[in-house]
């Protein structure tokens, strides 16, 4: 098999491209769909200041490399849950690769904010894996802010993109429906929110980082058996291998024909947002914001 574009010997088949690359050529290839991306919905800017959540996972490491070769200014987070061993490797992998790729780094300690999630499991009588989706939202935002960033971006490529629509079009949810898309401008209190992933799938990635020598966390959190994206991944793997193209043409056709639609009617609706009383974080709450509530739940106290 023969690189399409020089010809090489290639490593890697994209059917869906109806293209195979050399090493060099896919690098190309994948850093100008990146590129082409951020074009495409006007993600950010080359003086805009992006802080990149960093989980440890081949994604994030991935994006913030790839928007760093690009010539865009990064700064990576990772959000240290306390999660004993699963926790410490991922922020050692982090720690590791910001080091040899001189990406700056801010740390935000769970256990410091009496938040870590074994403790917070413990507290709650609702699924974890919300609350902990909640917290990271809180303070991947809270962060943004306080250090003045003017993006947050996260390294959710189609594949995420893909099953959490097809979730949200099951359920008809048409407030998620109305924000899905590769970007959600700031708004009341919250920094703008950027997916620059998203024209890449999951295998592509996977491949880059590959190639690029990332090393990177790849053990399942503890805590996420069952989740319901993993079997809507592996429905959609096994459309895409009979439907090569299909992933991105179902995206891109919610996005071009179907996100305005719900977005409008969000907007008629409207959501009066205001100031947490205890931190400040903008909540649709009349009392404190719901990390504020887990909060208070973790130390015992009433809610």
């Amino acid at each position: 098999m023969k690189c399409r574009r020089c010809k090489a010997t290639a490593i890697i088949d994209l059917p869906s491209h109806n293209f195979a690359f050399c090493q060099d050529c896919f690098i190309q290839f994948f850093e100008k769909q990146v590129q082409k991306g951020i074009e495409q919905y006007n993600l950010i800017e080359k003086d805009e200041k992006v802080l990149v959540a960093l989980s440890g996972g081949k994604d994030s490491l991935a994006l913030v490399l790839v928007l760093s070769r690009l010539g865009y200014n990064v700064t990576g987070l990772h959000i240290d849950l306390g999660i004993g061993q699963s926790s410490s490797k991922a922020r050692g992998v982090v720690e590791r690769f910001c080091n040899k790729h001189e990406i700056p780094l801010i740390i935000k300690e769970m256990e410091k904010e009496g938040l870590a999630i074994p403790k917070v499991k413990e507290k709650l009588k609702r699924p974890i894996c919300s609350a902990c989706g909640k917290i990271k939202r809180y303070y991947f935002n809270q962060i943004a802010r306080e250090y003045n960033f003017d993006a947050l971006a996260t390294g959710h490529n189609l594949d995420d993109e893909v099953a959490r629509l097809t979730s949200n079009t099951l359920r008809w949810d048409r407030a998620y429906l109305s924000d899905q898309g590769p970007i959600l401008p700031a708004d009341d209190g919250f920094k703008k929110k950027i997916k620059p992933l998203w024209r890449v799938t999951e295998y592509e990635t996977a491949h880059y980082a590959f190639v690029m020598g990332i090393e990177n966390h790849y053990a399942p959190c503890p805590y996420s058996s069952g989740a319901s994206f993993s079997i809507l991944k592996s429905v959609w793997i096994d459309l895409e291998l009979a439907m090569p193209g299909r992933k991105f043409d179902f995206y891109q056709g919610f996005l071009e024909r179907g996100r305005q639609a719900f977005f409008d009617e969000e907007q008629v609706k409207g959501k009066i947002l205001s100031p947490c009383p205890q931190c400040g974080y903008p909540t649709s709450s009349d009392d404190t914001c719901g990390v504020c509530r887990i909060k208070a739940a973790v130390s015992e106290e009433t809610i």
